[in-house]
């Protein structure tokens, strides 16, 4: 009797969980486990209240481990753990007992029972805010003010763009190239930044990389699905390139609204004028890229609806990732979110690099290589503004 094709194609695989269950249930016969236990854990959000420390850990080694003792700045202290013991992958909370004082410097170091040493610094304590509905509404008018309303000005320039020299549309073009390079870049540096302080059993640098291949490759999927939908019109393709810009530049502000959601919390952010108007000079710019494809002679012009669709696919993730940032950080989303945006953005450029090609077909022309430098050198000198 031959098996149904399907059924075949799943019996290794239902051998290989009975095996594996066996196996298991057993307690690996045969093998037997000598040396220490190897107790790691990484420390992935702290929060401060009144007369407390919470640290919120996860176990980064192969083996269970467990907090016997609690040091903060040289001396002992006491505290409560979630569970007695964090299992591989799992996470769990000690929370210490101890009064720290505004803006002091705090070390505080978990001993685990093999005697290995977790260390975790406090730069400046300060009371994380309460995640109730005032704290969510000034996250959401942060959000709105680097993300949002900086994109929105940005896209004013497109009457502008409609009307100038069609060599000049080339280097705006390419000026969109250099943007999208930085911030890209910026991205994944970014990205990095956090996964080295996240858990490395989950992934650690590899979810930058993994985040980036999802992005790239789902937005080279929509791409063609798009065109297949359309026909590849002309009309079609500056809305088309306007969306995937819109897509990249909103999943990069999902990571910017993590960093500094996930900065008010920990104190080390301080919401100030300077800070909010570096952010907007620097992503006012991001509103630009996104209406630049659409300018060409021969574009349909987006109406108001599509226009104003583009402007919050851009900005508002900068309000949900704020939110989360301040209220739910963990590094090793951060760095997959970062990720994500990274790889959109390298999709929209290859997308967008056609555009900037010459007479001759050259795409490293002068224009577009004036283009792309000039973006860069604008996106670098809006940077130096903000300081996180």
């Amino acid at each position: 009797m031959r098996l149904p094709g399907w059924l075949a194609g799943l019996l290794p695989l239902v051998v290989l969980g009975a095996l594996v269950g066996l196996f298991v249930a057993l307690g690996a016969p045969g093998l037997e486990r000598r040396g220490v236990p190897v107790e790691e854990l990484s420390v992935e959000r702290t929060v401060l209240r009144p007369g407390a420390i919470e640290l919120h850990v996860r176990n980064d080694g192969p083996d269970p481990v467990a907090v016997r003792q609690v040091i903060v700045n040289d001396a002992f202290a006491t505290f409560e753990q979630s569970d007695a013991e964090v299992g591989r992958l799992r996470g769990g909370t000690v929370k210490v007992r101890y009064p720290w004082i505004d803006g002091e410097a705090y070390e505080v170091v978990l001993l685990t029972a093999t005697g290995a040493t977790v260390i975790e610094e406090i730069a400046a304590a300060t009371e994380t805010p309460e995640a109730d509905a005032g704290f969510y509404g000034l996250m959401a008018l942060v959000g709105l003010y680097v993300g949002l309303i900086p994109v929105a000005v940005g896209m004013l320039w497109l009457p502008w763009i409609a009307r100038i020299d069609r060599r000049w549309v080339s280097f705006i073009l390419a000026l969109t190239l250099g943007l999208l390079a930085f911030l890209g870049v910026d991205a994944l540096l970014e990205g990095l930044d956090f996964a080295a302080t996240g858990a490395q059993v989950l992934g650690g640098s590899g979810l930058v990389v993994l985040g980036a291949l999802v992005a790239y490759l789902a937005l080279a999927g929509t791409d063609a699905w798009v065109r297949a939908r359309g026909g590849g019109a002309k009309e079609a393709s500056g809305l088309r390139l306007a969306f995937l810009v819109a897509l990249g530049i909103g999943l990069h502000n999902l990571g910017e609204g993590l960093a500094i959601g996930s900065a008010y919390a920990i104190g080390s952010l301080a919401l100030g004028a300077s800070l909010i108007v570096g952010f907007a000079l620097h992503n006012t710019t991001e509103g630009l890229a996104i209406v630049a494809p659409v300018s060409g002679s021969g574009q349909e012009r987006p109406g108001l609806r599509r226009l104003v669709g583009l402007g919050v696919l851009a900005g508002a993730p900068a309000i949900l990732g704020a939110w989360i940032g301040a209220s739910a950080f963990n590094p090793s989303l951060a760095s997959f979110l970062l990720g994500l945006g990274a790889g959109a953005i390298g999709q929209v450029i290859v997308q967008i690099a056609p555009s900037v090609r010459d007479a001759g077909g050259r795409l490293l022309n002068p224009v577009a290589v004036a283009g792309v430098l000039s973006g860069l050198v604008l996106m670098y000198a809006t940077s130096l503004l903000i300081s996180l």
